[in-house]
């Protein structure tokens, strides 16, 4: 059987990874992935990843890079996504994982206008999701946690948007039958969240945001995990 390719563009800072873990192992959970399935690659790290048709699907990580750096290692992975496109390889993509195959396939990524989005955000469902075999089963707005300063501004062409906040519009798309992206984070839960904003509070401060009224407002996000989970289960990744 092919593994599941997480491929990891960051970790969490250490504080977070020394008290909840880090992304491949809330990957695993969210998407509800056998231990023995999965292979994590680090292309951060600079590990080489496998040819697409070796595997049987890939998520793809937040970092703390951002994609308009350019990175070579971030570059290589995007000359990647696109190869697993024309190889319809199922794909997931999470915040900066979401902003790569964006800009892999033609969009463009930058700051997002008025400063970071960060919390547990409202997200409304657009009539485009009505006819989509995942997002079609979404209620017309639910939660979700997001962190973010860079978002995917243009998108690439032939692309759906599915979901939307007040701050970004792009929030959930969709690039062809097996490949979907998501600015928020499906995976965290909301101590998590909760463990981003503490660690974010004093840029959030100085950005004129209230640290305080966003941790309290901090809450379960069931939905957007089993969006995560669903598409794992779509398309035979996961274990039931």
């Amino acid at each position: 059987m092919k593994p599941v390719l997480i491929i990891r563009t960051g970790r969490a800072p250490a504080p977070i990874r020394a008290r909840h873990g880090d992304f491949p192992h809330w990957f695993r959970l969210g998407a509800q992935l056998s231990p023995d399935r999965i292979r994590v690659v680090d292309v951060e790290a600079g590990e080489e990843l496998p040819a697409p048709n070796q595997v049987a699907g890939a998520l793809i990580t937040g970092s703390a890079a951002m994609v308009t750096e350019r990175a070579a290692w971030s570059e290589r992975t995007a000359g990647w996504i696109r190869d697993a496109m024309d190889e319809e390889l199922p794909m997931f993509g999470v915040c900066y994982g979401h902003q790569l195959m964006s800009h892999a396939l033609g969009g463009r990524v930058d700051y997002l206008p008025g400063g970071r989005e960060i919390g547990t955000v409202s997200l409304n469902v657009l009539d485009a999701a009505r006819n989509d075999p995942l997002a079609s089963a979404l209620p017309l707005e639910f939660r979700a946690h997001a962190t973010h300063e860079q978002s995917v501004l243009e998108l690439p062409k032939g692309t759906t948007v599915l979901v939307s906040s007040a701050r970004d519009p792009n929030h959930l798309v969709r690039y062809g039958k097996n490949a979907m992206s998501a600015q928020f984070h499906p995976e965290f839960n909301a101590d998590v969240m909760r463990a981003y904003i503490h660690r974010k509070q004093h840029d959030m401060k100085r950005e004129g945001f209230d640290p305080h009224h966003t941790f309290k407002q901090v809450a379960p996000t069931p939905l957007a995990r089993r969006l995560f989970r669903q598409f794992s289960r779509h398309h035979g990744l996961a274990t039931g």
